[in-house]
């Protein structure tokens, strides 16, 4: 594939993925409770839902979402209940006086379940993979190379965006460290979490 149309994808990706939506939101909202490590499985999960939707416009597969319809609604529906725990246990969770100690993430399985849901069933990643990105690639030449190298640059983007803004986050959690500050964070963060799993729901 030529260098023009994989920096006209990398572009549009970068555009497309950077705005905050319910996959970045769930991603701060992680970071801010369990820490920078514990998100790296929400993290491949994120990165590997979205090699599957770019895998199934690329290969005009993308008759498979229509037709397997129920399948994404149940995938959707599931990501949307996970989200709404999660944002229960941040709300609820106890706040220690103990400086270091902030809150913990799930299990890594865990962690992976929900950011594949997340990406999976996230309408904006849908839509720019299944109705935007033909209007962008022509689809049609794409051979099996050109889509290795779709795909390597799709992971770079989304490996400086995501990472980006785990990192930000990070940086934020380093300063809550009293019981007040650490209530806060809980609560935003499971206001963010709410947050996506109702935008998930809604579309």
């Amino acid at each position: 594939m030529d260098a023009a149309s994989l920096l006209l994808f990398a572009g549009a990706l970068f555009v497309a993925a950077g705005s905050p939506g319910p996959s970045i939101a769930a991603l701060v909202a992680r970071v801010l409770t369990g820490g920078l490590r514990s998100v790296l499985p929400f993290l491949l999960a994120m990165w590997v839902g979205e090699a599957i939707w770019l895998s199934l416009a690329v290969f005009g597969l993308a008759f498979i979402a229509q037709t397997f319809q129920l399948a994404f609604t149940i995938i959707k529906w599931a990501g949307v209940g996970y989200l709404v725990w999660l944002a229960w246990k941040m709300w609820s969770a106890p706040v220690k006086a103990e400086s270091e100690d902030l809150p913990r993430g799930d299990a890594p399985w865990r962690m992976f379940a929900a950011g594949l849901a997340v990406t999976l069933g996230n309408p904006k990643i849908m839509m720019f993979y299944l109705a935007l990105l033909p209007t962008i690639i022509d689809l049609g030449k794409v051979t099996l190379m050109g889509w290795a190298e779709l795909t390597a640059t799709m992971v770079l983007v989304l490996m400086a965006i995501d990472i980006g803004w785990a990192f930000a986050a990070s940086q934020a959690r380093c300063f809550l460290r009293s019981p007040f500050a650490m209530r806060i964070a809980n609560r935003a963060s499971a206001t963010a979490m709410a947050g996506a799993a109702g935008v998930i729901a809604s579309r």
